[in-house]
């Protein structure tokens, strides 16, 4: 075999000896091969860790970044706050996030939570109130980082129902120098602790978010005052055109509510001693909850706000020690009371209440709402003022009338009348007596009918809007529409001066009764009602010309007219005239 071959092909010994020269060659020369691979997979390593560092902070930066952008977004004020929390709980992968809005005393007036469940929040006692840690970032309101809430001396430990949190960290949030209030953020996942680049960026977004704070709170100022200035117009251009004092009154409280953002709103007004104010109307989602509710003036939050004339208010109803007079409302919180008016001429007061845990109203508000308040006092004054001038414009033209009446028209028929009753003798043809008969007669009614009229001319004002005559009227003119036809009516005497209440009342259930009886049994096309006061006595007749009473037919609505005539000591009479229809006659005394 040639060298070529045996170099191509070694035998088995050779082979042998080359392997192990090749072991003794590379066991020289691997110690010094090796360390430039393991500092290379070293740098490496740490370039990867480095990269991981960098991504992550990009991440977190464009978080950071788009989180400031979402916290800006928006332009109200109870949605920026409740974002902002979610935003920070988001960026440093926290399980619990709170925002406490710090009040005019140092003391939370709102406490905004994030990632606790309805339960959760319903097991809770009570909200933390500003005392403890909390506290401590109130008084010193810079950044504060724990790994154990428990182990700082200021912490009181948790409300009952509270879950157990362990991590914590606080940061300020400022709105022009001033301390708005402040973010808490515990139980970072994982189990770990807050680090400081988790503080950097919660800071970092505090100062992204007193920016929207304060871009909210000039929105909600300027939108106020649009609010303002359009309901107090809309208010007295309403009560100046003639608009009812109740109507007015459902405006100025709906306006109220939508200038403070108030859930529900109360229009209180003194009862006939002053001693009591009395809901009147309410307006919100649940107004039915607070409606015809009432609280003392001398002990009560709307009753101090009443007598003193300034706006009231109070974050937490409990904290009220009075009496609130919409606390029938479910989930009550923040309560405020603004008096329709001045000191010493209130008129009312307006009582505004949110929801359980949302912002209280504020020093700005309540100016506005107290400002709003006064113009609608002033423009119901002179609507009042307005009104009293007409009411007494109307009670002496209806006195001029009714002079007029007695002094010129009844002076004159009466003269005719006794022109006619002389010439009668004159006449010898019957039929021409006859009919000079009865034109006297004819003017005798009508004598009868003004002075009627000028009883009821001469009647107060109130009298006539509410007194007797006004709902025989109202009665008559409502069975018109049942009855396709309008009832002819007279009524004469003084009716609203000599009816007792009592008799009153059994009257017009009469009346009623018999316009009934003749829309569904009668089937008639004229009808009359007669109401007469004269000798002491009330007389009512009805008639018309329907089919009559049936002799068979059921008489238990009858038989309710006359037992009310004999229970005032009186007489009821149905008949069925010779011309036929029904003809009822109810008298009773007046005493």
């Amino acid at each position: 075999m040639t060298a070529a071959n045996m170099d191509a092909h070694p035998s088995p010994g050779r082979a042998s000896i080359l392997s192990d020269a090749r072991l003794v060659g590379m066991a020289e020369i691997e110690p010094g091969a090796l360390i430039p691979h393991m500092r290379l997979d070293e740098l490496l390593s740490e370039l990867h860790v480095r990269l991981e560092a960098v991504l992550a902070t990009r991440d977190r930066v464009h978080a950071l970044l788009n989180a400031v952008v979402s916290v800006g977004s928006d332009l109200d004020l109870e949605t920026v706050l409740r974002r902002i929390v979610e935003t920070a709980t988001t960026l440093v992968d926290a399980t619990y996030g709170a925002l406490g809005a710090i009040g005019e005393e140092n003391t939370l007036v709102q406490f905004i939570p994030v990632g606790l469940t309805e339960e959760e929040i319903a097991r809770i006692e009570h909200w933390p109130h500003g005392l403890g840690l909390l506290g401590l970032l109130i008084k010193e309101p810079r950044p504060l980082r724990l790994a154990r809430i428990s182990d700082h001396p200021e912490s009181y430990g948790f409300p009952p129902g509270h879950p157990p949190m362990g991590s914590f960290l606080g940061v300020p949030i400022r709105v022009r120098e001033e301390v708005f209030g402040n973010l808490y953020l515990t139980e970072k996942r994982g189990g770990g602790a807050f680090d400081a680049e988790d503080e950097a960026i919660v800071s970092a977004l505090a100062t992204a978010a007193g920016v929207a704070i304060e871009n909210a709170r000039l929105y909600e100022d300027s939108r106020r005052r649009e609010v303002w200035l359009q309901a107090s117009s809309e208010v007295t251009t309403s009560l100046l055109s003639g608009a009812e004092p109740q109507e007015v009154l459902t405006l100025i409280a709906r306006r109220a509510r939508q200038m403070a953002g108030a859930d529900i709103v109360a229009v209180l007004l003194p009862d006939e001693t002053g001693q009591v104010l009395r809901v009147i109307l309410a307006e919100g989602p649940a107004g039915d909850q607070v409606a015809h509710g009432e609280t003392p003036v001398a002990d009560s939050l709307a009753g101090r706000a009443f007598t003193s004339g300034e706006p009231l208010m109070v974050a937490d109803p409990a904290e009220a020690h009075s009496p609130i007079a919409i606390a029938g409302y479910a989930s009550l919180g923040p309560v405020a009371a603004v008096p329709i008016g001045a000191a010493g001429g209130a008129r009312g007061v307006l009582s505004l209440g949110k929801r359980s845990g949302r912002m209280p109203f504020s020093q700005s508000e309540l100016r506005t709402l107290h400002a709003f308040a006064g113009q609608a006092a002033v423009a119901l004054e002179l609507a009042e003022s307005r009104m009293d001038a007409e009411r007494l414009g109307l009670l002496e033209e209806r006195d001029r009338i009714a002079r007029d009446l007695h002094d010129v028209v009844i002076q004159r028929l009466f003269a005719v009348a006794m022109t006619l009753m002389s010439t009668v003798r004159l006449v010898d043809r019957p039929e021409a007596s006859g009919r000079l008969q009865n034109s006297i007669d004819e003017l005798d009614g009508t004598i009868r009918q003004i002075r009627s009229t000028i009883f009821a001319l001469q009647t107060s004002q109130r009298g006539a809007d509410f007194g007797l005559r006004s709902q025989i009227v109202e009665l008559v003119e409502g069975a018109r529409a049942h009855l396709g036809f309008m009832p002819g009516l007279s009524m004469e005497g003084q009716l609203d001066g000599r009816v007792p209440a009592p008799v009153a009342e059994h009257l017009l259930a009469v009346v009623r009764e018999a316009l009934s009886n003749i829309v569904r049994h009668a089937r008639a096309a004229r009808a009359e009602v007669s109401v007469e006061v004269a000798d002491g006595r009330l007389v009512l007749v009805v008639t018309d010309d329907g089919v009559g009473m049936p002799e068979d037919g059921r008489r238990s609505g009858l038989r309710n007219l006359q037992e009310r005539a004999e229970r005032l000591g009186g007489s009821f009479v149905a008949e069925t005239p010779r011309g036929g229809g029904t003809r009822l006659v109810w008298s009773v005394p007046l005493g």
